[in-house]
């Protein structure tokens, strides 16, 4: 099955939930005339089918916003949203600073015989990076990089606000870019 075929099959997708929530769209609007028509008693029991119908209507709204999103991304080759792909960003944009497995690989210690464990040079990296950050950075960058922990749950297990953990992680990774610049043991 190729991009296209499947592409297709998201826009036919998405044109048939579109028939669904119109025609959910016209009852709603159908029950909405009854109640404006008909006295209380009979109002009560439409009310309950209303909700449900626009519960319904919300769901294959969503359903259809993930499908023109799928559709947007098969056709421009890029995530939606994104003003430029990935080969034109600026390199600091598409430099990874650590690789992630390595970094969770240092933090396990593990020894067995993963490829996701570390030569003696490559701990060295990380540990020489990992010298040049504050307590408080190396513990959210280890944390967030090393633990894959997120940003809320960090800030709960140290006790401080998630904004400050975003800071302290984002403080590591500058510090970290600009020693990958600059130090000779980190290179390669």
């Amino acid at each position: 099955m190729g991009k296209n075929d499947l592409s297709d099959g998201y826009k036919q997708t998405a044109a048939i939930l579109r028939k669904l929530a119109d025609g959910k769209t016209s009852k709603i609007k159908e029950i909405e005339q009854q109640e404006n028509d008909k006295c209380l008693d009979s109002i009560l029991g439409k009310h309950d089918e209303l909700s449900v119908l626009q519960a319904d209507r919300r769901i294959i709204n969503e359903m259809i916003a993930d499908c023109d999103w799928t559709v947007e991304w098969l056709d421009s080759g890029r995530r939606p949203g994104n003003k430029r792909g990935i080969e034109r960003r600026a390199a600091y944009q598409r430099e990874k600073l650590m690789d992630p497995v390595r970094m969770q690989a240092y933090i396990t210690q593990s020894s067995a015989g993963s490829p996701a464990n570390l030569s003696d040079w490559q701990r060295f990296q990380i540990e020489d990076a990992l010298s040049r950050l504050s307590d408080r950075e190396r513990e959210c960058y280890v944390m967030a990089h090393g633990e894959c922990f997120s940003f809320s749950e960090i800030a709960e297990m140290l006790g401080i606000s998630k904004g400050s953990v975003e800071v302290y992680v984002t403080r590591a990774h500058k510090k970290i870019s600009d020693d990958l610049q600059n130090s000779l043991f980190l290179v390669g």
